[in-house]
């Protein structure tokens, strides 16, 4: 019951954090229109995309960078959750919720849990939005991908909250942040196919393949369509294993008062 409290009232902190920020949910829905509208223009008469495999089925670009754009929301979304918390051990209260007796794990994971809400709340008004434009899959592919986009969340949160252990100062944060998020999104099958990518260069097919972001694109994608992607599925959950348990070791405060003593 005492954890349950705990998860309640982390949750609840967040979501008031998401409620008072206006402008972030703004902007989580104004970044994917603008790439959906705009910029699917551009890359539908660059690349030429009507057939896509493994589908063998016609449709169109916008659908196919739909699954995309939704991992775009929880990357950013995972990012600047993760940005709170360096927020966070600036003002000292993130040092207040892990001197409290539950496990630290069960924190973290709390907050996580809490993020990856948020983010599926941006992705259910992102995609009602896109219906709305005509933009649709099978009614069936939105309740799948319900658990694909907890899990896909969870991992991508999980490499936030590991970013943000190494962080410990506000304004380094953002440098940091795009470092990261810009290099997976455009090295990944949010925009286009594996193969398309191998055509151009066979090492930026090499990098998209290991990066854990395009199997969380894979993953809502197959979901989407209502299809099981097994290795998908088992690289999103190889991934927040890794990235939880080298956060859990960048958050021990063991090593915080390591670190202050070699200082």
């Amino acid at each position: 019951m005492t954890w349950l409290v705990a998860l309640r009232a982390i949750v609840i902190r967040e979501a008031l954090r998401f409620i008072s920020q206006r402008g972030r949910f703004l902007a989580a829905l104004v970044r994917p229109l603008v790439w959906l509208v705009v910029f699917a223009a551009g890359f539908r008469a660059a690349l030429g995309l009507s057939i896509i495999p493994p589908y063998q089925t016609y449709i169109t670009y916008e659908v196919y960078i739909l699954p995309g754009l939704c991992g775009m929301i929880q990357l950013f979304n995972g990012m600047q959750s993760s940005l709170s918390l360096v927020y966070d051990q600036e003002m000292g209260s993130m040092r207040l919720l892990l001197t409290s007796p539950l496990p630290r794990w069960w924190l973290l994971f709390s907050k996580l849990l809490a993020g990856v809400a948020v983010s599926i709340l941006q992705i259910a008004a992102f995609l009602g939005i896109a219906a709305a434009m005509g933009i649709t899959v099978t009614p069936w592919g939105y309740v799948a991908v319900l658990p694909v986009l907890v899990l896909t969340g969870l991992m991508l949160g999980a490499l936030g909250l590991l970013i943000s252990s190494t962080v410990r100062q506000l304004e380094n944060f953002a440098g940091v942040m795009n470092f990261v998020i810009f290099p997976m999104f455009f090295l990944s099958t949010a925009l286009y196919p594996l193969w398309k990518m191998a055509e151009s260069s066979p090492l930026l097919r090499d990098i998209c393949a290991v990066n854990p972001f395009t199997h969380a694109v894979e993953a809502i994608r197959f979901a989407l369509y209502v299809e099981w992607n097994p290795w998908a599925l088992l690289w999103c959950g190889a991934g927040f294993i890794v990235f939880m348990s080298l956060a859990l070791w960048g958050y021990d405060p063991a090593r915080g008062m390591a670190r202050r003593r070699a200082g």
